[in-house]
């Protein structure tokens, strides 16, 4: 699929909305209503359940069950990029959407939070067919309150410029709101993906009612100095951040150090 050319005027965005949350979520039910201050036709496939940490998956190897609720809103038993491509070629009418939005996500998505997050990958996906794509997270504390007037405010502004503007092919747009009330957030800052410390993830040994053991994976964030610039510092100090996310992950540096190591050039 080439690259969907943005129409000129916003109201005659097609949208796609996705999310790793769940179909019930909140933060899906948020952004639907942002999206439909845009435009009528908005379209909502997202999983039937929760599928946060599925990353990029697709599920290859069992079928994929699809419950319609209506006409436009699909609820599938899949993961978030399943999501995606059903609804491009299959549920849209042969019309692919001109924007994807994925989200809003209750939690962060930041740093290396990008590797593992449905949120996230939805909107890979997108890009890969050439479809400008949002993810959308809402930050927030495990066990705190979650500030979803934040994104409320937040979203649309955002939203009608990153629509508006130039779009490098290949990129999608991470955006963050920070675990703040609307009133304290300071700004609106375009940044880098940030590095957590490693560990972030760590498995929990347990024992059930039969002395069997089993594990969850615990998330515990190690942060560490929180660099200028980055999504972490960004959203540190209660600044919305907005990443631009490119899906060619070469590594120049690296790779003209490895000609010279491998080819002696």
């Amino acid at each position: 699929m080439s690259d969907v050319k943005p129409p000129a005027k916003l109201g005659d965005h097609r949208i796609l909305i996705i999310n790793d949350d769940g179909i019930e979520a909140h933060g899906i039910k948020l952004l639907e209503e942002i999206a439909r201050e845009f435009t009528d036709d908005v379209w909502v496939v997202a999983p039937d359940e929760e599928k946060s940490g599925f990353s990029h998956s697709i599920s290859m190897t069992i079928p994929i069950r699809v419950r319609r609720l209506d006409e436009r809103h699909l609820a599938v038993k899949g993961t978030p990029t399943d999501c995606a491509l059903l609804a491009i070629y299959e549920f849209m009418g042969g019309r692919p959407p001109t924007v994807l939005l994925s989200g809003i996500n209750r939690g962060a998505n930041l740093a290396e939070d990008i590797t593992y997050s449905g949120t996230a990958a939805a909107a890979m996906e997108g890009a890969l067919l050439g479809i400008r794509s949002i993810a959308l997270s809402q930050v927030f504390e495990i066990g705190g309150q979650v500030h979803w007037a934040t994104a409320r405010r937040f979203a649309p502004p955002i939203l009608e410029r990153l629509l508006a503007c130039d779009w490098e092919p290949g990129s999608f747009v991470n955006v963050n709101f920070p675990d703040a009330p609307p009133e304290k957030v300071r700004r609106t800052r375009v940044t880098t993906q940030g590095r957590r410390l490693p560990g972030s993830f760590r498995p929990v040994r347990r024992i059930d009612e039969r002395d069997f053991p089993y594990y969850w994976i615990k998330l515990t964030y190690k942060t560490g100095e929180l660099e200028e610039g980055t999504d972490l510092r960004a959203i540190g100090e209660d600044e919305v951040s907005v990443t631009p996310m490119h899906l060619d992950f070469t590594s120049e540096p690296f790779r003209h150090a490895l000609e010279s190591a491998l080819m002696g050039t």
